[in-house]
């Protein structure tokens, strides 16, 4: 995700602690908490076609697999306590995880708890890269994401077309794992959800009715 240019509204203090910048920052806006600076972000075109694609069909995956939750940015991750606060594109938490929903408005629809911010790591997150992030998703985030225990992570390139999908591995370090030799890659957290990663560039993007029949699902 992209940094975003000089905003009209209120722009935050050069500094602040966390809990300052939960009083600052409201559901809209789009920043991230990084050792006690702002980082205000925005998106593009292509960047929302991704992720909306990827938040859908992941979303009903999990509600139809009743695995858990996905959510989308705006909505924060305080990855621990002497970690950044980040707002990945998508990230899912597992059913078992779901405890660690935490803010302001909590409540209960069914089985899931929502709430204004994730304590703790999401069990996958997915960043959508721009010419902007790439260091920020391929390093800071690459290693914080490893350090808090996220249990996997897709970086996704729209301008060279690529995916890259990390899985943790018993010493808690991510591994790659590549997609198999027809591009389609088998996620380890979403139990039997594969991904061809032809999708993500295809326009328009693929209907979900047809991702259903795929999975075999409809």
């Amino acid at each position: 995700m992209a940094i975003a240019p000089p905003l009209s509204v209120s722009a935050p203090p050069a500094r602040m602690t966390f809990e300052e910048f939960l009083d600052w920052v409201d559901e809209d806006t789009f920043a991230e908490w990084v050792d006690g600076e702002v980082i205000l972000l925005t998106t593009t075109a292509e960047h929302q076609i991704i992720t909306k694609f990827l938040v859908i069909a992941m979303d009903q995956y999990a509600q139809i697999r009743d695995l858990g939750l996905v959510l989308f940015a705006p909505f924060l991750i305080k990855l621990g306590p002497h970690l950044s606060g980040r707002e990945p594109d998508v990230l899912f938490v597992a059913k078992e995880n779901l405890h660690r929903l935490r803010g302001r408005g909590i409540e209960e629809s069914g089985d899931l708890l929502r709430g204004s911010r994730l304590e703790g790591p999401a069990d996958l997150v997915v960043e959508v890269v721009s010419p902007e992030s790439v260091s920020r998703d391929r390093r800071d985030k690459f290693a914080e994401y490893q350090q808090a225990g996220v249990r996997e992570y897709w970086i996704v390139d729209p301008d060279t077309q690529t995916a890259d999908f990390y899985q943790r591995d018993a010493g808690g370090a991510f591994q790659a794992v590549p997609p198999n030799a027809d591009g389609v890659y088998q996620s380890a957290v979403l139990a039997g959800f594969w991904l061809n990663v032809a999708w993500l560039w295809q326009r328009p993007a693929p209907l979900l009715s047809t991702i259903l029949k795929e999975w075999g699902l409809v």
